[in-house]
């Protein structure tokens, strides 16, 4: 969801510790619901690319939050990243989940063509795609979300994310004054191929890579994620 400025609401879980939820590309807060992590909330309801990380700061002052988690979701990664450039003395964890090191121009522009041609043929088949075959989460996606996202999700949201995705990138030197990073990934992710997240968390040095066995490109709605997560 695109919005003139980004929305954050707090969910007091009655946890120690917050973890930011950032939704990625043609996904809203709502793909988070159902996630159970050990964690207090705070969720970007509404997002503004261009003042993302400002406003994600006013929220922490506002919240007194010093220090918090940070997930990024597909292109949300990309967001966190950017967070965690500018503020990284508040990010206590980074973590990332099916990233891409870059999308290319190519593709990208494929992309936008495809949905200025037609949007629901498009994301219906881009929903299918994110998901793999013995997929915990398609069902619950599909009777909860699908729907929406098809009729709902409004292109010019969905051509701004492409443009930002032309312009960003993640390398090691992004995160080199971050302490704790944990990068998540399926491994028949068919949106973000999981070699290209494997060996990018391969060249951060504080990171840590776990691969998830039998998951797509929405990993979280599945048991199996969570599990993981609350493990360490």
């Amino acid at each position: 969801m695109i919005s003139l400025r980004s929305g954050f609401k707090f969910f007091d879980r009655g946890f120690g510790k917050t973890l930011v939820l950032v939704p990625g590309w043609a996904t809203d807060y709502r793909i988070f619901s159902g996630m159970e992590l050990d964690y207090n909330y705070l969720l970007a309801q509404e997002i503004r690319l261009s003042s993302f990380v400002e406003d994600l700061n006013k929220v922490l002052e506002q919240c007194h939050l010093e220090k918090v988690s940070l997930l990024g979701y597909s292109l949300g990664g990309f967001l966190a990243k950017d967070f965690a450039v500018s503020f990284p003395k508040k990010i206590y964890e980074l973590i990332l989940v099916s990233i891409r090191k870059n999308y290319g121009a190519n593709e990208l522009d494929g992309v936008r063509r495809k949905l200025e041609k037609n949007k629901r043929a498009f994301l219906s088949g881009f929903y299918r795609d994110c998901f793999s075959a013995s997929d915990e989460g398609r069902l619950w996606f599909a009777a909860n979300l699908l729907k929406s996202y098809i009729d709902d999700m409004p292109i010019e949201g969905l051509l701004e994310g492409l443009d930002y995705l032309s312009t960003t990138s993640i390398g090691p030197k992004a995160f080199s004054a971050l302490e704790k990073i944990r990068i998540f990934h399926g491994e028949e992710d068919r949106i973000a191929p999981f070699e290209e997240a494997r060996g990018l968390a391969s060249e951060l040095p504080r990171a840590r890579f776990i691969g998830l066995p039998k998951m797509g490109h929405i990993p979280f709605l599945n048991s199996g994620f969570c599990e993981k997560f609350n493990n360490g």
